[in-house]
């Protein structure tokens, strides 16, 4: 794709993965990149940072409400909807918000796409979706198919609407390493829920690298999920210890509500829609004709678990990804 071409709305453009995506679809010549978010400080940060670069604006909005919408998407031919509540004890502590945020504001977001005739649209998603058991997994399942379902609106004139879905990114805000580098600079235990937990691992460009897949491969209603290691908690938890110089200790705090054991990236239900791509599995659209019989089994983490060096290469990688997005005063300058 020719990005030189394009204008390119990023929703929640000043989150950890809006950050990183813009600084891609700059690095890339886009004609423009527009973020909207209702961050004014965030969006102050990356003014600054991108010390007014003209092919990078800013709208305040925020996607609960339909009017800024509009504006926001005028002119934009590809959209990165990726505004969400994330916090899976948030979500479950303010079910209504979630709902309001990620399923009231995903329909917003996907009727403006269908007023201003968007080329081309991608969800981020997640793991949680499938098979969820929290909050935040429930939206964002409704959310994926209220985006995947503006393909067969009636007022659709050629946009392709499509979702990605991955795990937990590495070093993002409210993830488990800031977390644990956090809790060990100040002297105290880390605390574990449970030991049998694992999790999908990637970096923020890696996701960054499904997104633009998707953006540039699909024709509409697919689901696009990247190949990822998993790791156990307990062996993230052991590496940070190294890290610091601490005794590998812990605190077992028992599951919180919404907790999973184990992530699962593809059901049952998905497998004979799924086509193996290589790094990637596209799952093609509950409307198509599309039969696979390759894979057997739903994607779990716990068939996926990386040994502990595979998992401090990809530490390491996210921490040298995050040393080039340090905003002064801004969400990257800590751990």
């Amino acid at each position: 794709m020719n990005y030189s071409e394009k204008r390119i709305l990023v929703s929640g453009g000043t989150g950890s993965f809006g950050n990183f995506i813009v600084r891609r679809l700059l690095d890339l010549g886009a004609k423009e990149v527009r973020v909207l978010s209702r961050d004014e400080k965030k969006q102050h940060d990356m003014r600054v940072f991108y010390r007014g670069r003209s092919n990078l604006s800013f709208v305040i909005g925020d996607v609960r409400n339909r009017e800024p919408l509009d504006e926001a998407m005028s002119g934009i031919d590809i959209m990165f909807h990726a505004a969400a509540l994330k916090q899976v004890p948030a979500c479950e502590n303010f079910p209504q918000e979630a709902i309001h945020t990620n399923v009231t504001g995903a329909q917003n977001v996907v009727d403006a796409a269908l007023r201003n005739k968007l080329e081309a649209f991608v969800m981020i998603s997640t793991d949680k979706a499938v098979k969820p058991v929290n909050v935040m997994g429930m939206t964002k399942a409704l959310q994926e198919r209220i985006v995947l379902k503006g393909n067969q609106s009636k007022l659709n004139r050629g946009t392709k609407f499509a979702c990605v879905r991955y795990g937990n990114v590495l070093r993002s805000r409210g993830s488990v390493i800031p977390l644990f580098r956090r809790l060990l600079a100040a002297g105290k235990r880390l605390t574990i829920t449970d030991e049998r937990m694992t999790r999908f691992l990637l970096t923020l460009n890696d996701a960054i690298d499904l997104v633009l897949y998707a953006a540039e491969e699909q024709q509409g209603g697919e689901i696009f999920v990247r190949k990822a290691p998993s790791a156990r908690v307990t062996d993230l938890a052991r590496l940070m210890c190294e890290e610091a110089g601490k005794p590998f200790e812990y605190d077992l705090i028992g599951m919180l509500p919404g907790e999973k054991l184990n992530e699962i990236m593809l059901s049952e239900e998905e497998l004979i829609r799924t086509e193996d791509l290589g790094d990637y599995y596209k799952i093609h659209p509950w409307w198509s004709k599309a039969n696979f019989s390759h894979l057997q089994a739903e994607y779990s983490s716990w068939d996926s678990l990386a040994e502990k060096d595979v998992i401090q290469r990809m530490i390491d990688r996210a921490d040298e990804e995050f040393k080039e997005m340090e905003l002064v005063g801004g969400e990257f300058t800590n751990f």
